[in-house]
Formats: structure tokens, sequence, C-alpha cells
């Protein structure tokens, strides 16, 4: 009788790199400081790098097949997809379901069973001027954990995509304390994290801290470090993280807090497969500019044992 063969492994064990588009300086679907999607993709290759998460929805192209197409060709696979939207505006549900429904069909399309949902900001991107409050009212919160459940099990039972909630700078998810809420108040069946490592060292947070206390919790990981120096400016001068990005702030390996090596060490002693993508925020950049950092970041985290060229065995 032949033995079933076993799980895809990858270097470290557990953990796949992949990256992202934002490492190439895109933060929106369209904008004339981000080069075309294909000279990204052509470039990941050239990084050295296979599986890439989808970035802002209508960057790469949003026909599946087209997609696919482009993929196929350089080798590419996709990790998971990525959408935007406010669990706390119960008035705008509907909105913000019909774009991630649209995220989710093209990640399960391309195979992929992440989406990763990053909150809004609530200071604009470009202006820094404040959109809304920074804080949450009670009844605001009393609703985000059971909203984030309602549209996980929709996602895991209509597309088998997993939701990933991913806490971002000037978001309602920053600090540890409202990670640590969120996990709280939402089930593990249908709400998990993403851990971005930048923006938690970005809210004052303690990533191996969460990793440690909430591990069964960490569905998928974004990697980056921050200058400790320009976090400090952003307390000092009320920064927007607009600014802060165009300060540096989001820095290469082996600069920068978290250390990679550390976060490594601490995820590969999970009893969990997990993708750990590679962001580094630059918009905007020089066209130039990303190639490089990419394939200097690869080669670190490479050092740290953070490889992957095959997929994990995704349970959760």
């Amino acid at each position: 009788m032949a033995t079933a063969p076993a799980p895809l492994r990858t270097t470290v064990g557990n953990l796949c790199l992949g990256s992202a588009p934002d490492s190439w300086g895109v933060w929106f679907p369209e904008d004339e400081h981000q080069v075309p999607y294909t000279r990204f993709l052509d470039e990941l290759v050239e990084a050295g790098y296979e599986w890439l998460e989808l970035g802002p929805y209508g960057y790469l192209p949003t026909d599946p097949r087209l997609l696919r197409a482009e993929l196929d060709a350089r080798g590419l696979k996709v990790s998971g997809g990525t959408a935007f939207g406010a669990l706390h505006r119960p008035e705008a549900w509907d909105e913000m379901l019909a774009h991630v429904r649209q995220v989710a069909a093209l990640t399960a399309a391309a195979g992929a069973h992440h989406l990763v949902f990053i909150p809004p900001m609530y200071r604009d991107e470009k202006t820094g001027v404040f959109t809304e409050s920074p804080e949450l009212t009670a009844e605001q919160w009393a609703g985000f954990g059971r909203a984030a459940d309602r549209l996980g099990r929709l996602l895991l039972e209509e597309y088998d995509v997993r939701l990933v909630v991913h806490p971002h700078a000037d978001s309602h998810i920053q600090t540890q304390g409202e990670i640590e809420r969120l996990l709280n108040e939402s089930d593990s069946r249908y709400t998990n994290l993403c851990l971005d490592t930048g923006h938690v060292a970005y809210g004052g947070g303690d990533n191996l801290d969460l990793i440690r206390r909430f591990g069964e919790r960490v569905g998928y990981v974004h990697i980056k470090q921050m200058d400790p120096e320009i976090l400090a400016q952003v307390a000092a001068e009320d920064l927007s993280f607009g600014e802060a990005v165009r300060r540096g702030v989001c820095v290469s390996p082996p600069a920068g807090v978290p250390k990679p090596a550390d976060v490594v060490d601490e995820l590969a002693r999970l009893d969990a497969e997990l993708f750990v993508i590679v962001e580094q925020d630059l918009y905007p950049c020089a066209p130039e500019v990303p190639l490089p950092i990419a394939v200097s970041t690869r080669e670190h985290l490479a050092g740290c044992g953070l490889s992957g060229t095959r997929r994990p065995n995704i349970d959760r």
C-alpha cells in the first residue's frame, strides 16, 4: 500500500517567502508614480521570488484568464489577495462586501486561499488630513469582531478563502491593545491575523509577544522593519503614515525593528505553515529603486533561514 506523500516543506520548515506590489511602491490600482504591472512581475522574477500577493484590486489584471497567463508565463504563484474595507461602518457593509467579493473571486481563481483585509486609514494617505476620528466609539467596537466573523464565514463558505485582518498605521487596528481586542472578540474559525511586523512596530506593539501568545491566530505574515528614529519623529510631530513613508520609515533588513531573524525564529516554532510576504512601503519611489532592495531583502531573509519555492500546506 502506497503511503501518502509528506507535505511540501520550505527551508525553515513551515514558512514560505513571497513578495507584493507594495515592495515596488504600489499603493493604488492606478497611479502615475507606480510602475506598470508587467515591470513589477518581471522584476519579481528577476529578484528571485516565486510567490506574490495580488496587491490593490485593479493593479494586476482582474480577468482571471489574463492574470493566469501573465503568472504562468513567469512561473509565478499567488499567496493571497488584498482588500480594503471598514468593519466599523454597518451602513457601508454592502458596498464593502461587493468589493471584497471581487477580490475573493479573483483570489480563489488564482488558486490562493487567503484574503488580507486592511482597515481604512483615518488620515488621507497623500495629504495626512484626518478623515475620521482615530478612536472607535464603544458602539463601533461592540460590532467589530462580529462583523469580521460574518465576513470571514462568508469568505470561507463561498470561496474557500480565509480572512486575515491586517493591522495598519493610522487605522483603528494599529496598537497591540487594538489587535488583541479584535482577536479576543472574534472567532478563530473565521477571523485571524495577518501579522504585519512593521505596522505592529509602528503602533508600538511587540511582535514576538503576539506570536508567542496568539500564535494560533497568526494565519499569514507581512515582514518589514521600521526605522526607530523616524518612529520617534512620528510621535514627536504627529506625522501621518504617508509622511513617515516619504521620510523613509520602512527600511531594508538588517536595519530597523523588529529584527527579521528574531521574527523568523519565533514563527518557526509555530505548529502551522505560513506565507511570509515581504513588504517595504516605498510609495512614491523612482522606478529603479525597488529591484535592488527586493534582491538584498531576499538574500538577507535567506540568511535567516527563510526562503520559499513551495506552497505551505494551509490549514487555517
